[in-house]
């Protein structure tokens, strides 16, 4: 009996050699013999070899061992429950576990501990709670690890039930237990009751401090973290890490940068990649170059890996601090299959900057299975660069590609389209969002209402701004106001205004630009002076240059010219080109020769080679019959080789658009677009049309005045128009300039004519002209 005894150890020690040495042959030869010498009865010798089976890769072994063995205990159970568990195999653990004829507190702790090691707290809390209903003591682990999923949960009301089942069971005064409570309440959101915890420990250990700092950090109480790690005894990496990426994820770039300092010199400790990261993050923050390549040097220096985190952070902050290619030649070392997203987005800006976007596009080419912020990142590059086709094209790769766009690329595609005024692409990225079900989206609907208002689809507009009626916030409801304003629907908009204010929404300077220009497009002198009133004295809102612009414009529209000067003669700021033009464009409207020549000038004083200027006051001479002084400002500009904007009109048919200029000649349909153009001036001739040759502001024939007026760009536009789309549907154009008196009323009548709506875009506003009228009702 001795002797089995004394081989049952020998074989068990053999056993226990092996977990350290890792031989794979040694388990079975060991099994054999212990076969051999009938030790296969002893349960404590085979419990030892189904723990070293499942060690050596052999669970399956291990579990056919478990079912031979004529004799088990509890511990057999848990040691069979334990190798499945920590090889993530819980359902067949959890299937043993039930099969338990008699379970202890290591079964029960087994199930725990491995649901939390897979992330299934939920499933380990609901365990313990089991546990506590079998009526089995927990232990000190016990609570510490249902604690550590209460944390992870930020299960705070279970938390505290456990907080108080170990004040009853004597258990909260361990220091385990303990930080393991103040770690719950902190993660939890808990400060209060982490302060009464962490006052209580006596024996606070660097953990305690550790979790004090963060949580101080995360609140902001950055105070208070200094404080309390100025009490710590003693630090490690992580007392310092805390410090550091406390100040540096808060925006405490300097503080970050200083405590970093301080552990240089203090402090024995080397920085880790936690450290690094967070420090030349900073440094990118602040672009501090010097000191960003100072810890690349030491990085190269003590061989430290460039690889993830510290690649990554070396390569945002040459690219923030200006050596974008040094970060493209880290980028090349490390391959792009580490290359996380803000290092991406830190590359793209870097070379926007430099105002070179094609290297990063080869970079995001060169990215495994880009995630949905990197494609959004490339985009909105492409889109803050102007370039929108580059964009389209990219968004439609995604589409068919890359992974669901989510509101923020919806949003960014939707501002392209607002941008080209593309109404058709436009509807086909509100059918994305449909189909992803982003159209509800706060961002998406705002951005919606803005591109269907800006492609002169107010209608369609209205219809988005109501959808997200239980949604919108103070941008929604701007947006919609602007685009009201912006088509000349003034009354609508201040309506929406008042509608907003009953509702408690708080205004921004932007939500008064759009009141303002409301006013300003329907001539509400007095309504735009109270409402400008309202935002200085009630909302305290600091008039912006937008701002004073709009009240010139107000002024200026309704023939308040000197009301007009004197506002901008009374500014606290310098008065800007937008303020001087807005004047001296409502003094060409009331033919105010000298105060135009006065705008004229000061705004030429800011901006000698404004061609606006020039053209604007040859007009007001020209448009007073004074055509002397008209061709003299001709010639200065010819002198001082300043051109002239030409007027341009466009609009899309299909995916193309077509440009028009003055007398163009050009467009391959030239020959079918003026004869529609000659057909439609003797038709609305017919009608009562007149035409207006003061808008030809130059000293011609009459016949030959008319002549040049039938060949505007926008009629013309219009001409290609009705040539080239379906009878009756709503032409779209767009104009670069003011639209002129004569094409005003021109169109009025072409509506009337062909019965469609035609809705024109120029410089300043929109125009629907529908059965011989427009929304203007002819005041712009």
């Amino acid at each position: 009996m001795q002797n089995l005894t004394t081989k049952s150890y020998f074989y068990t020690n053999l056993l226990q050699e092996n977990i350290r040495i890792k031989d794979k042959l040694v388990p079975k030869q060991i099994h054999a013999q212990v076969i051999k010498s009938g030790l296969h009865l002893g349960v404590f010798l085979m419990n030892n070899l189904i723990n070293v089976y499942w060690k050596s890769s052999f669970i399956t072994d291990a579990h056919k061992l478990f079912d031979e063995m004529p004799i088990k205990n509890t511990s057999s159970w848990n040691s069979l429950i334990s190798a499945y568990t920590k090889e993530g195999f819980i359902d067949i653990a959890l299937e043993l576990f039930n099969q338990m004829p008699a379970r202890d507190s290591v079964s029960w702790t087994t199930m725990i501990v491995g649901y939390n090691q897979i992330g299934r707290f939920g499933s380990a809390l609901r365990m313990f709670m089991e546990m506590i209903k079998s009526q089995v003591m927990p232990t000190e682990y016990n609570v510490t690890n249902i604690l550590a999923g209460c944390a992870s949960l930020h299960a705070l009301d279970i938390g505290r039930k456990v907080h108080s089942l170990a004040v009853k069971l004597g258990l909260a005064s361990y220091v385990s237990v303990a930080n393991s409570l103040l770690n719950m309440y902190a993660k939890s959101g808990d400060e209060e009751r982490a302060k009464i915890v962490f006052d209580r420990i006596k024996l606070k250990s660097m953990s305690t401090f550790n979790t004090m700092i963060s949580l101080h950090m995360e609140y902001g109480r950055f105070d208070c973290a200094l404080e309390q790690f100025e009490q710590m005894d003693e630090r490690d990496i992580v007392s310092w890490n805390s410090m550091v990426s406390g100040y540096y994820q808060r925006g405490l770039d300097v503080q970050a940068l200083d405590i970093f300092r301080k552990m240089i010199i203090h402090s024995l400790l080397k920085p880790d990649r936690y450290t690094l990261a967070s420090v030349l993050s900073a440094c990118a923050n602040l672009e501090v170059l010097k000191l960003g390549k100072e810890m690349h040097a030491y990085i190269i220096r003590t061989g430290f890996s460039t690889s993830e985190a510290v690649g990554n952070a070396l390569i945002s902050m040459y690219s923030k601090c200006g050596g974008v290619e040094i970060a493209r030649r880290i980028l090349e070392q490390n391959g792009t299959s580490k290359l996380n997203v803000i290092s991406f987005t830190a590359l793209l800006d870097g070379y926007t900057k430099l105002g070179d976007i094609d290297p990063a596009r080869q970079i995001f080419d060169l990215l495994t299975d880009p995630d949905v912020v990197a494609w959004t990142a490339m985009l909105v590059g492409y889109v803050q660069n102007g370039f929108s086709t580059n964009a389209m094209e990219l968004f439609r790769l995604m589409i068919q590609k890359g992974p669901k766009p989510n509101n923020y690329t919806l949003a960014a595609m939707l501002s392209v389209c607002s941008s080209l005024a593309s109404l058709n692409h436009g509807k086909q990225i509100h059918a994305v969002a449909l189909k992803s079900k982003e159209a509800s989206s706060i961002s998406v609907g705002n951005s919606l209402i803005s591109m269907y208002a800006k492609a002169g689809n107010i209608n369609y507009a209205r219809s988005v701004f109501h959808l997200i009626q239980r949604k919108k916030d103070a941008v929604s409801w701007t947006s919609m106001i602007l685009a009201l304003a912006q088509h000349g629907l003034g009354e609508e908009a201040i309506q929406l205004f008042e509608n907003m204010l009953a509702l408690d929404m708080i205004p921004d300077h932007i939500t008064y630009v759009g009141v303002l220009s409301a006013c300003t497009h329907v001539g509400l002198v007095e309504q735009g002076r109270s409402y400008y009133k309202t935002m200085k004295d009630v909302h305290e809102i600091e008039p912006s240059s937008s701002h004073y612009a709009c009240m010139i414009d107000l002024f200026g529209r309704a023939g308040l010219l000197d009301e007009a000067k004197e506002f901008i003669e009374m500014m606290p700021i310098e008065p800007d080109v937008i303020a001087w033009g807005s004047l001296l464009s409502s003094c060409r409207v009331h033919k105010n020769t000298d105060m135009a020549k006065v705008a004229a000038e000061r705004l030429l004083s800011i901006e000698p080679e404004n061609s606006g200027a020039y053209s604007s006051l040859a007009n007001v001479y020209s448009a007073c019959g004074k055509w002397e002084e008209a061709a003299k400002i001709r010639k200065t500009m010819k002198n001082r080789q300043v051109k002239k904007e030409q007027g341009l009109s466009w609009l899309q048919i299909k995916n193309s658009v077509h440009v028009f200029g003055v007398e163009d000649g050009l467009h391959p349909q030239r020959v079918m677009i003026f004869h529609m153009m000659d057909k439609i001036w003797d038709e609305i001739k017919k009608l009562g049309f007149t035409p207006d040759t003061e808008s030809v502001l130059h000293d011609l024939d009459l016949e030959v005045k008319e002549q040049i007026l039938k060949r505007h760009s926008e009629k013309l536009a219009i001409a290609f128009g009705l040539i080239n789309t379906p009878e009756y549907s709503t032409l779209r154009v767009m104009k670069n300039l003011r639209v002129c008196n004569d094409c005003h009323t021109a169109i009025k009548f072409i509506s009337k004519l062909v019965r469609r709506e035609i809705i024109v875009r120029d410089a300043t506003r929109f125009h629907h002209f529908k059965d011989g009228s427009c929304s203007c009702r002819d005041y712009w």
